[in-house]
């Protein structure tokens, strides 16, 4: 029996558009009237996460790609990098002149280019981006002709005095192998083409929803998981029932229990009626 339902948030409680369709917010509300906890599972950081959910009703949440897990009480598991591992990160960014941002719990320094990319209202542009987007080329691009490009722009950053929990750096997929030889202390989590998530080794979404069910006292198998890209396979094939939206990548489908309609055609509302967890 189904007690809880996670949702990613882009790709999956998001149009691509950026904002929440109304047969989801009202599917969630009957979800949670019904008594079923509901939480995200995220890559964004606990700001971002708020500011987008304000008006919905949320009890659980998963951040960070599972680096920050917190209820809205209380916080239930915190994973930053050690500094030995961040140290690793920052010098290989400024020594190959990456654009990278570095999230804290609260707030998130680094890149300008990727924080303006990352904000909601640049979503409904980002659908325009063709699947032949040269990533590659911008990344050279900037790496050789940034306005920021500057020895240490990174190291010299306030916001290393505070737990970093999660860094994103602009890097098309072709790049994870020589990444992953880089920096061996790392697990990278891919939400979009267009940038990786830099988690601490043995990271991940599925890691977070353990220590939060252990918390709540449920079991995985009591869980529903939506999700749509690279970094929701684990915790769709960990969960009791998992779902990929109909505008899931190929291996994310091919891992789900299930796959619902897309972020644009009520694919949340479409899958929890499927279920029976609301009505039709």
């Amino acid at each position: 029996m189904i007690k809880a339902i996670f949702f990613d948030i882009d790709g999956t409680l998001l149009t691509s558009r950026g904002r929440i369709a109304k047969s989801t917010i009202k599917a969630i509300e009957d979800a949670h009237r019904k008594g079923y906890l509901c939480g995200v599972s995220t890559a964004r950081t606990p700001s971002s996460v708020a500011h987008i959910l304000k008006d919905l009703h949320f009890d659980l949440f998963i951040t960070c790609n599972g680096q920050l897990v917190y209820t809205k009480e209380q916080m239930i598991y915190a994973q930053p990098f050690e500094q030995k591992v961040l140290t690793e990160i920052v010098t290989y960014a400024d020594e190959h002149s990456r654009q990278m941002i570095l999230c804290g719990k609260e707030h998130s320094a680094g890149s300008w280019t990727m924080r303006l990319s990352q904000s909601t209202w640049m979503l409904p542009f980002a659908r325009f981006i063709p699947g032949w987007f040269p990533i590659r080329k911008l990344k050279l691009l900037l790496q050789k002709h940034s306005p920021n490009r500057r020895k240490q722009r990174y190291a010299n950053l306030a916001i290393l005095q505070e737990p970093i929990y999660q860094c994103v750096l602009l890097s098309a997929e072709y790049e994870t192998g020589k990444l992953e030889a880089a920096l061996p202390n790392c697990d990278f989590k891919r939400s979009n083409p267009y940038s990786v998530d830099i988690v601490p080794k043995g990271s991940s979404k599925l890691v977070g929803l353990k220590f939060l069910t252990a918390h709540l006292d449920i079991k995985l198998n009591e869980v529903m998981v939506f999700g749509d890209h690279l970094n929701d396979i684990e915790i769709i094939q960990g969960a009791g029932v998992g779902i990929a939206m109909g505008n899931a990548s190929t291996s994310t489908k091919q891992a789900a229990d299930y796959v619902t309609k897309t972020n644009n055609q009520d694919g949340i509302a479409d899958a929890l009626r499927h279920f029976q967890l609301i009505n039709e």
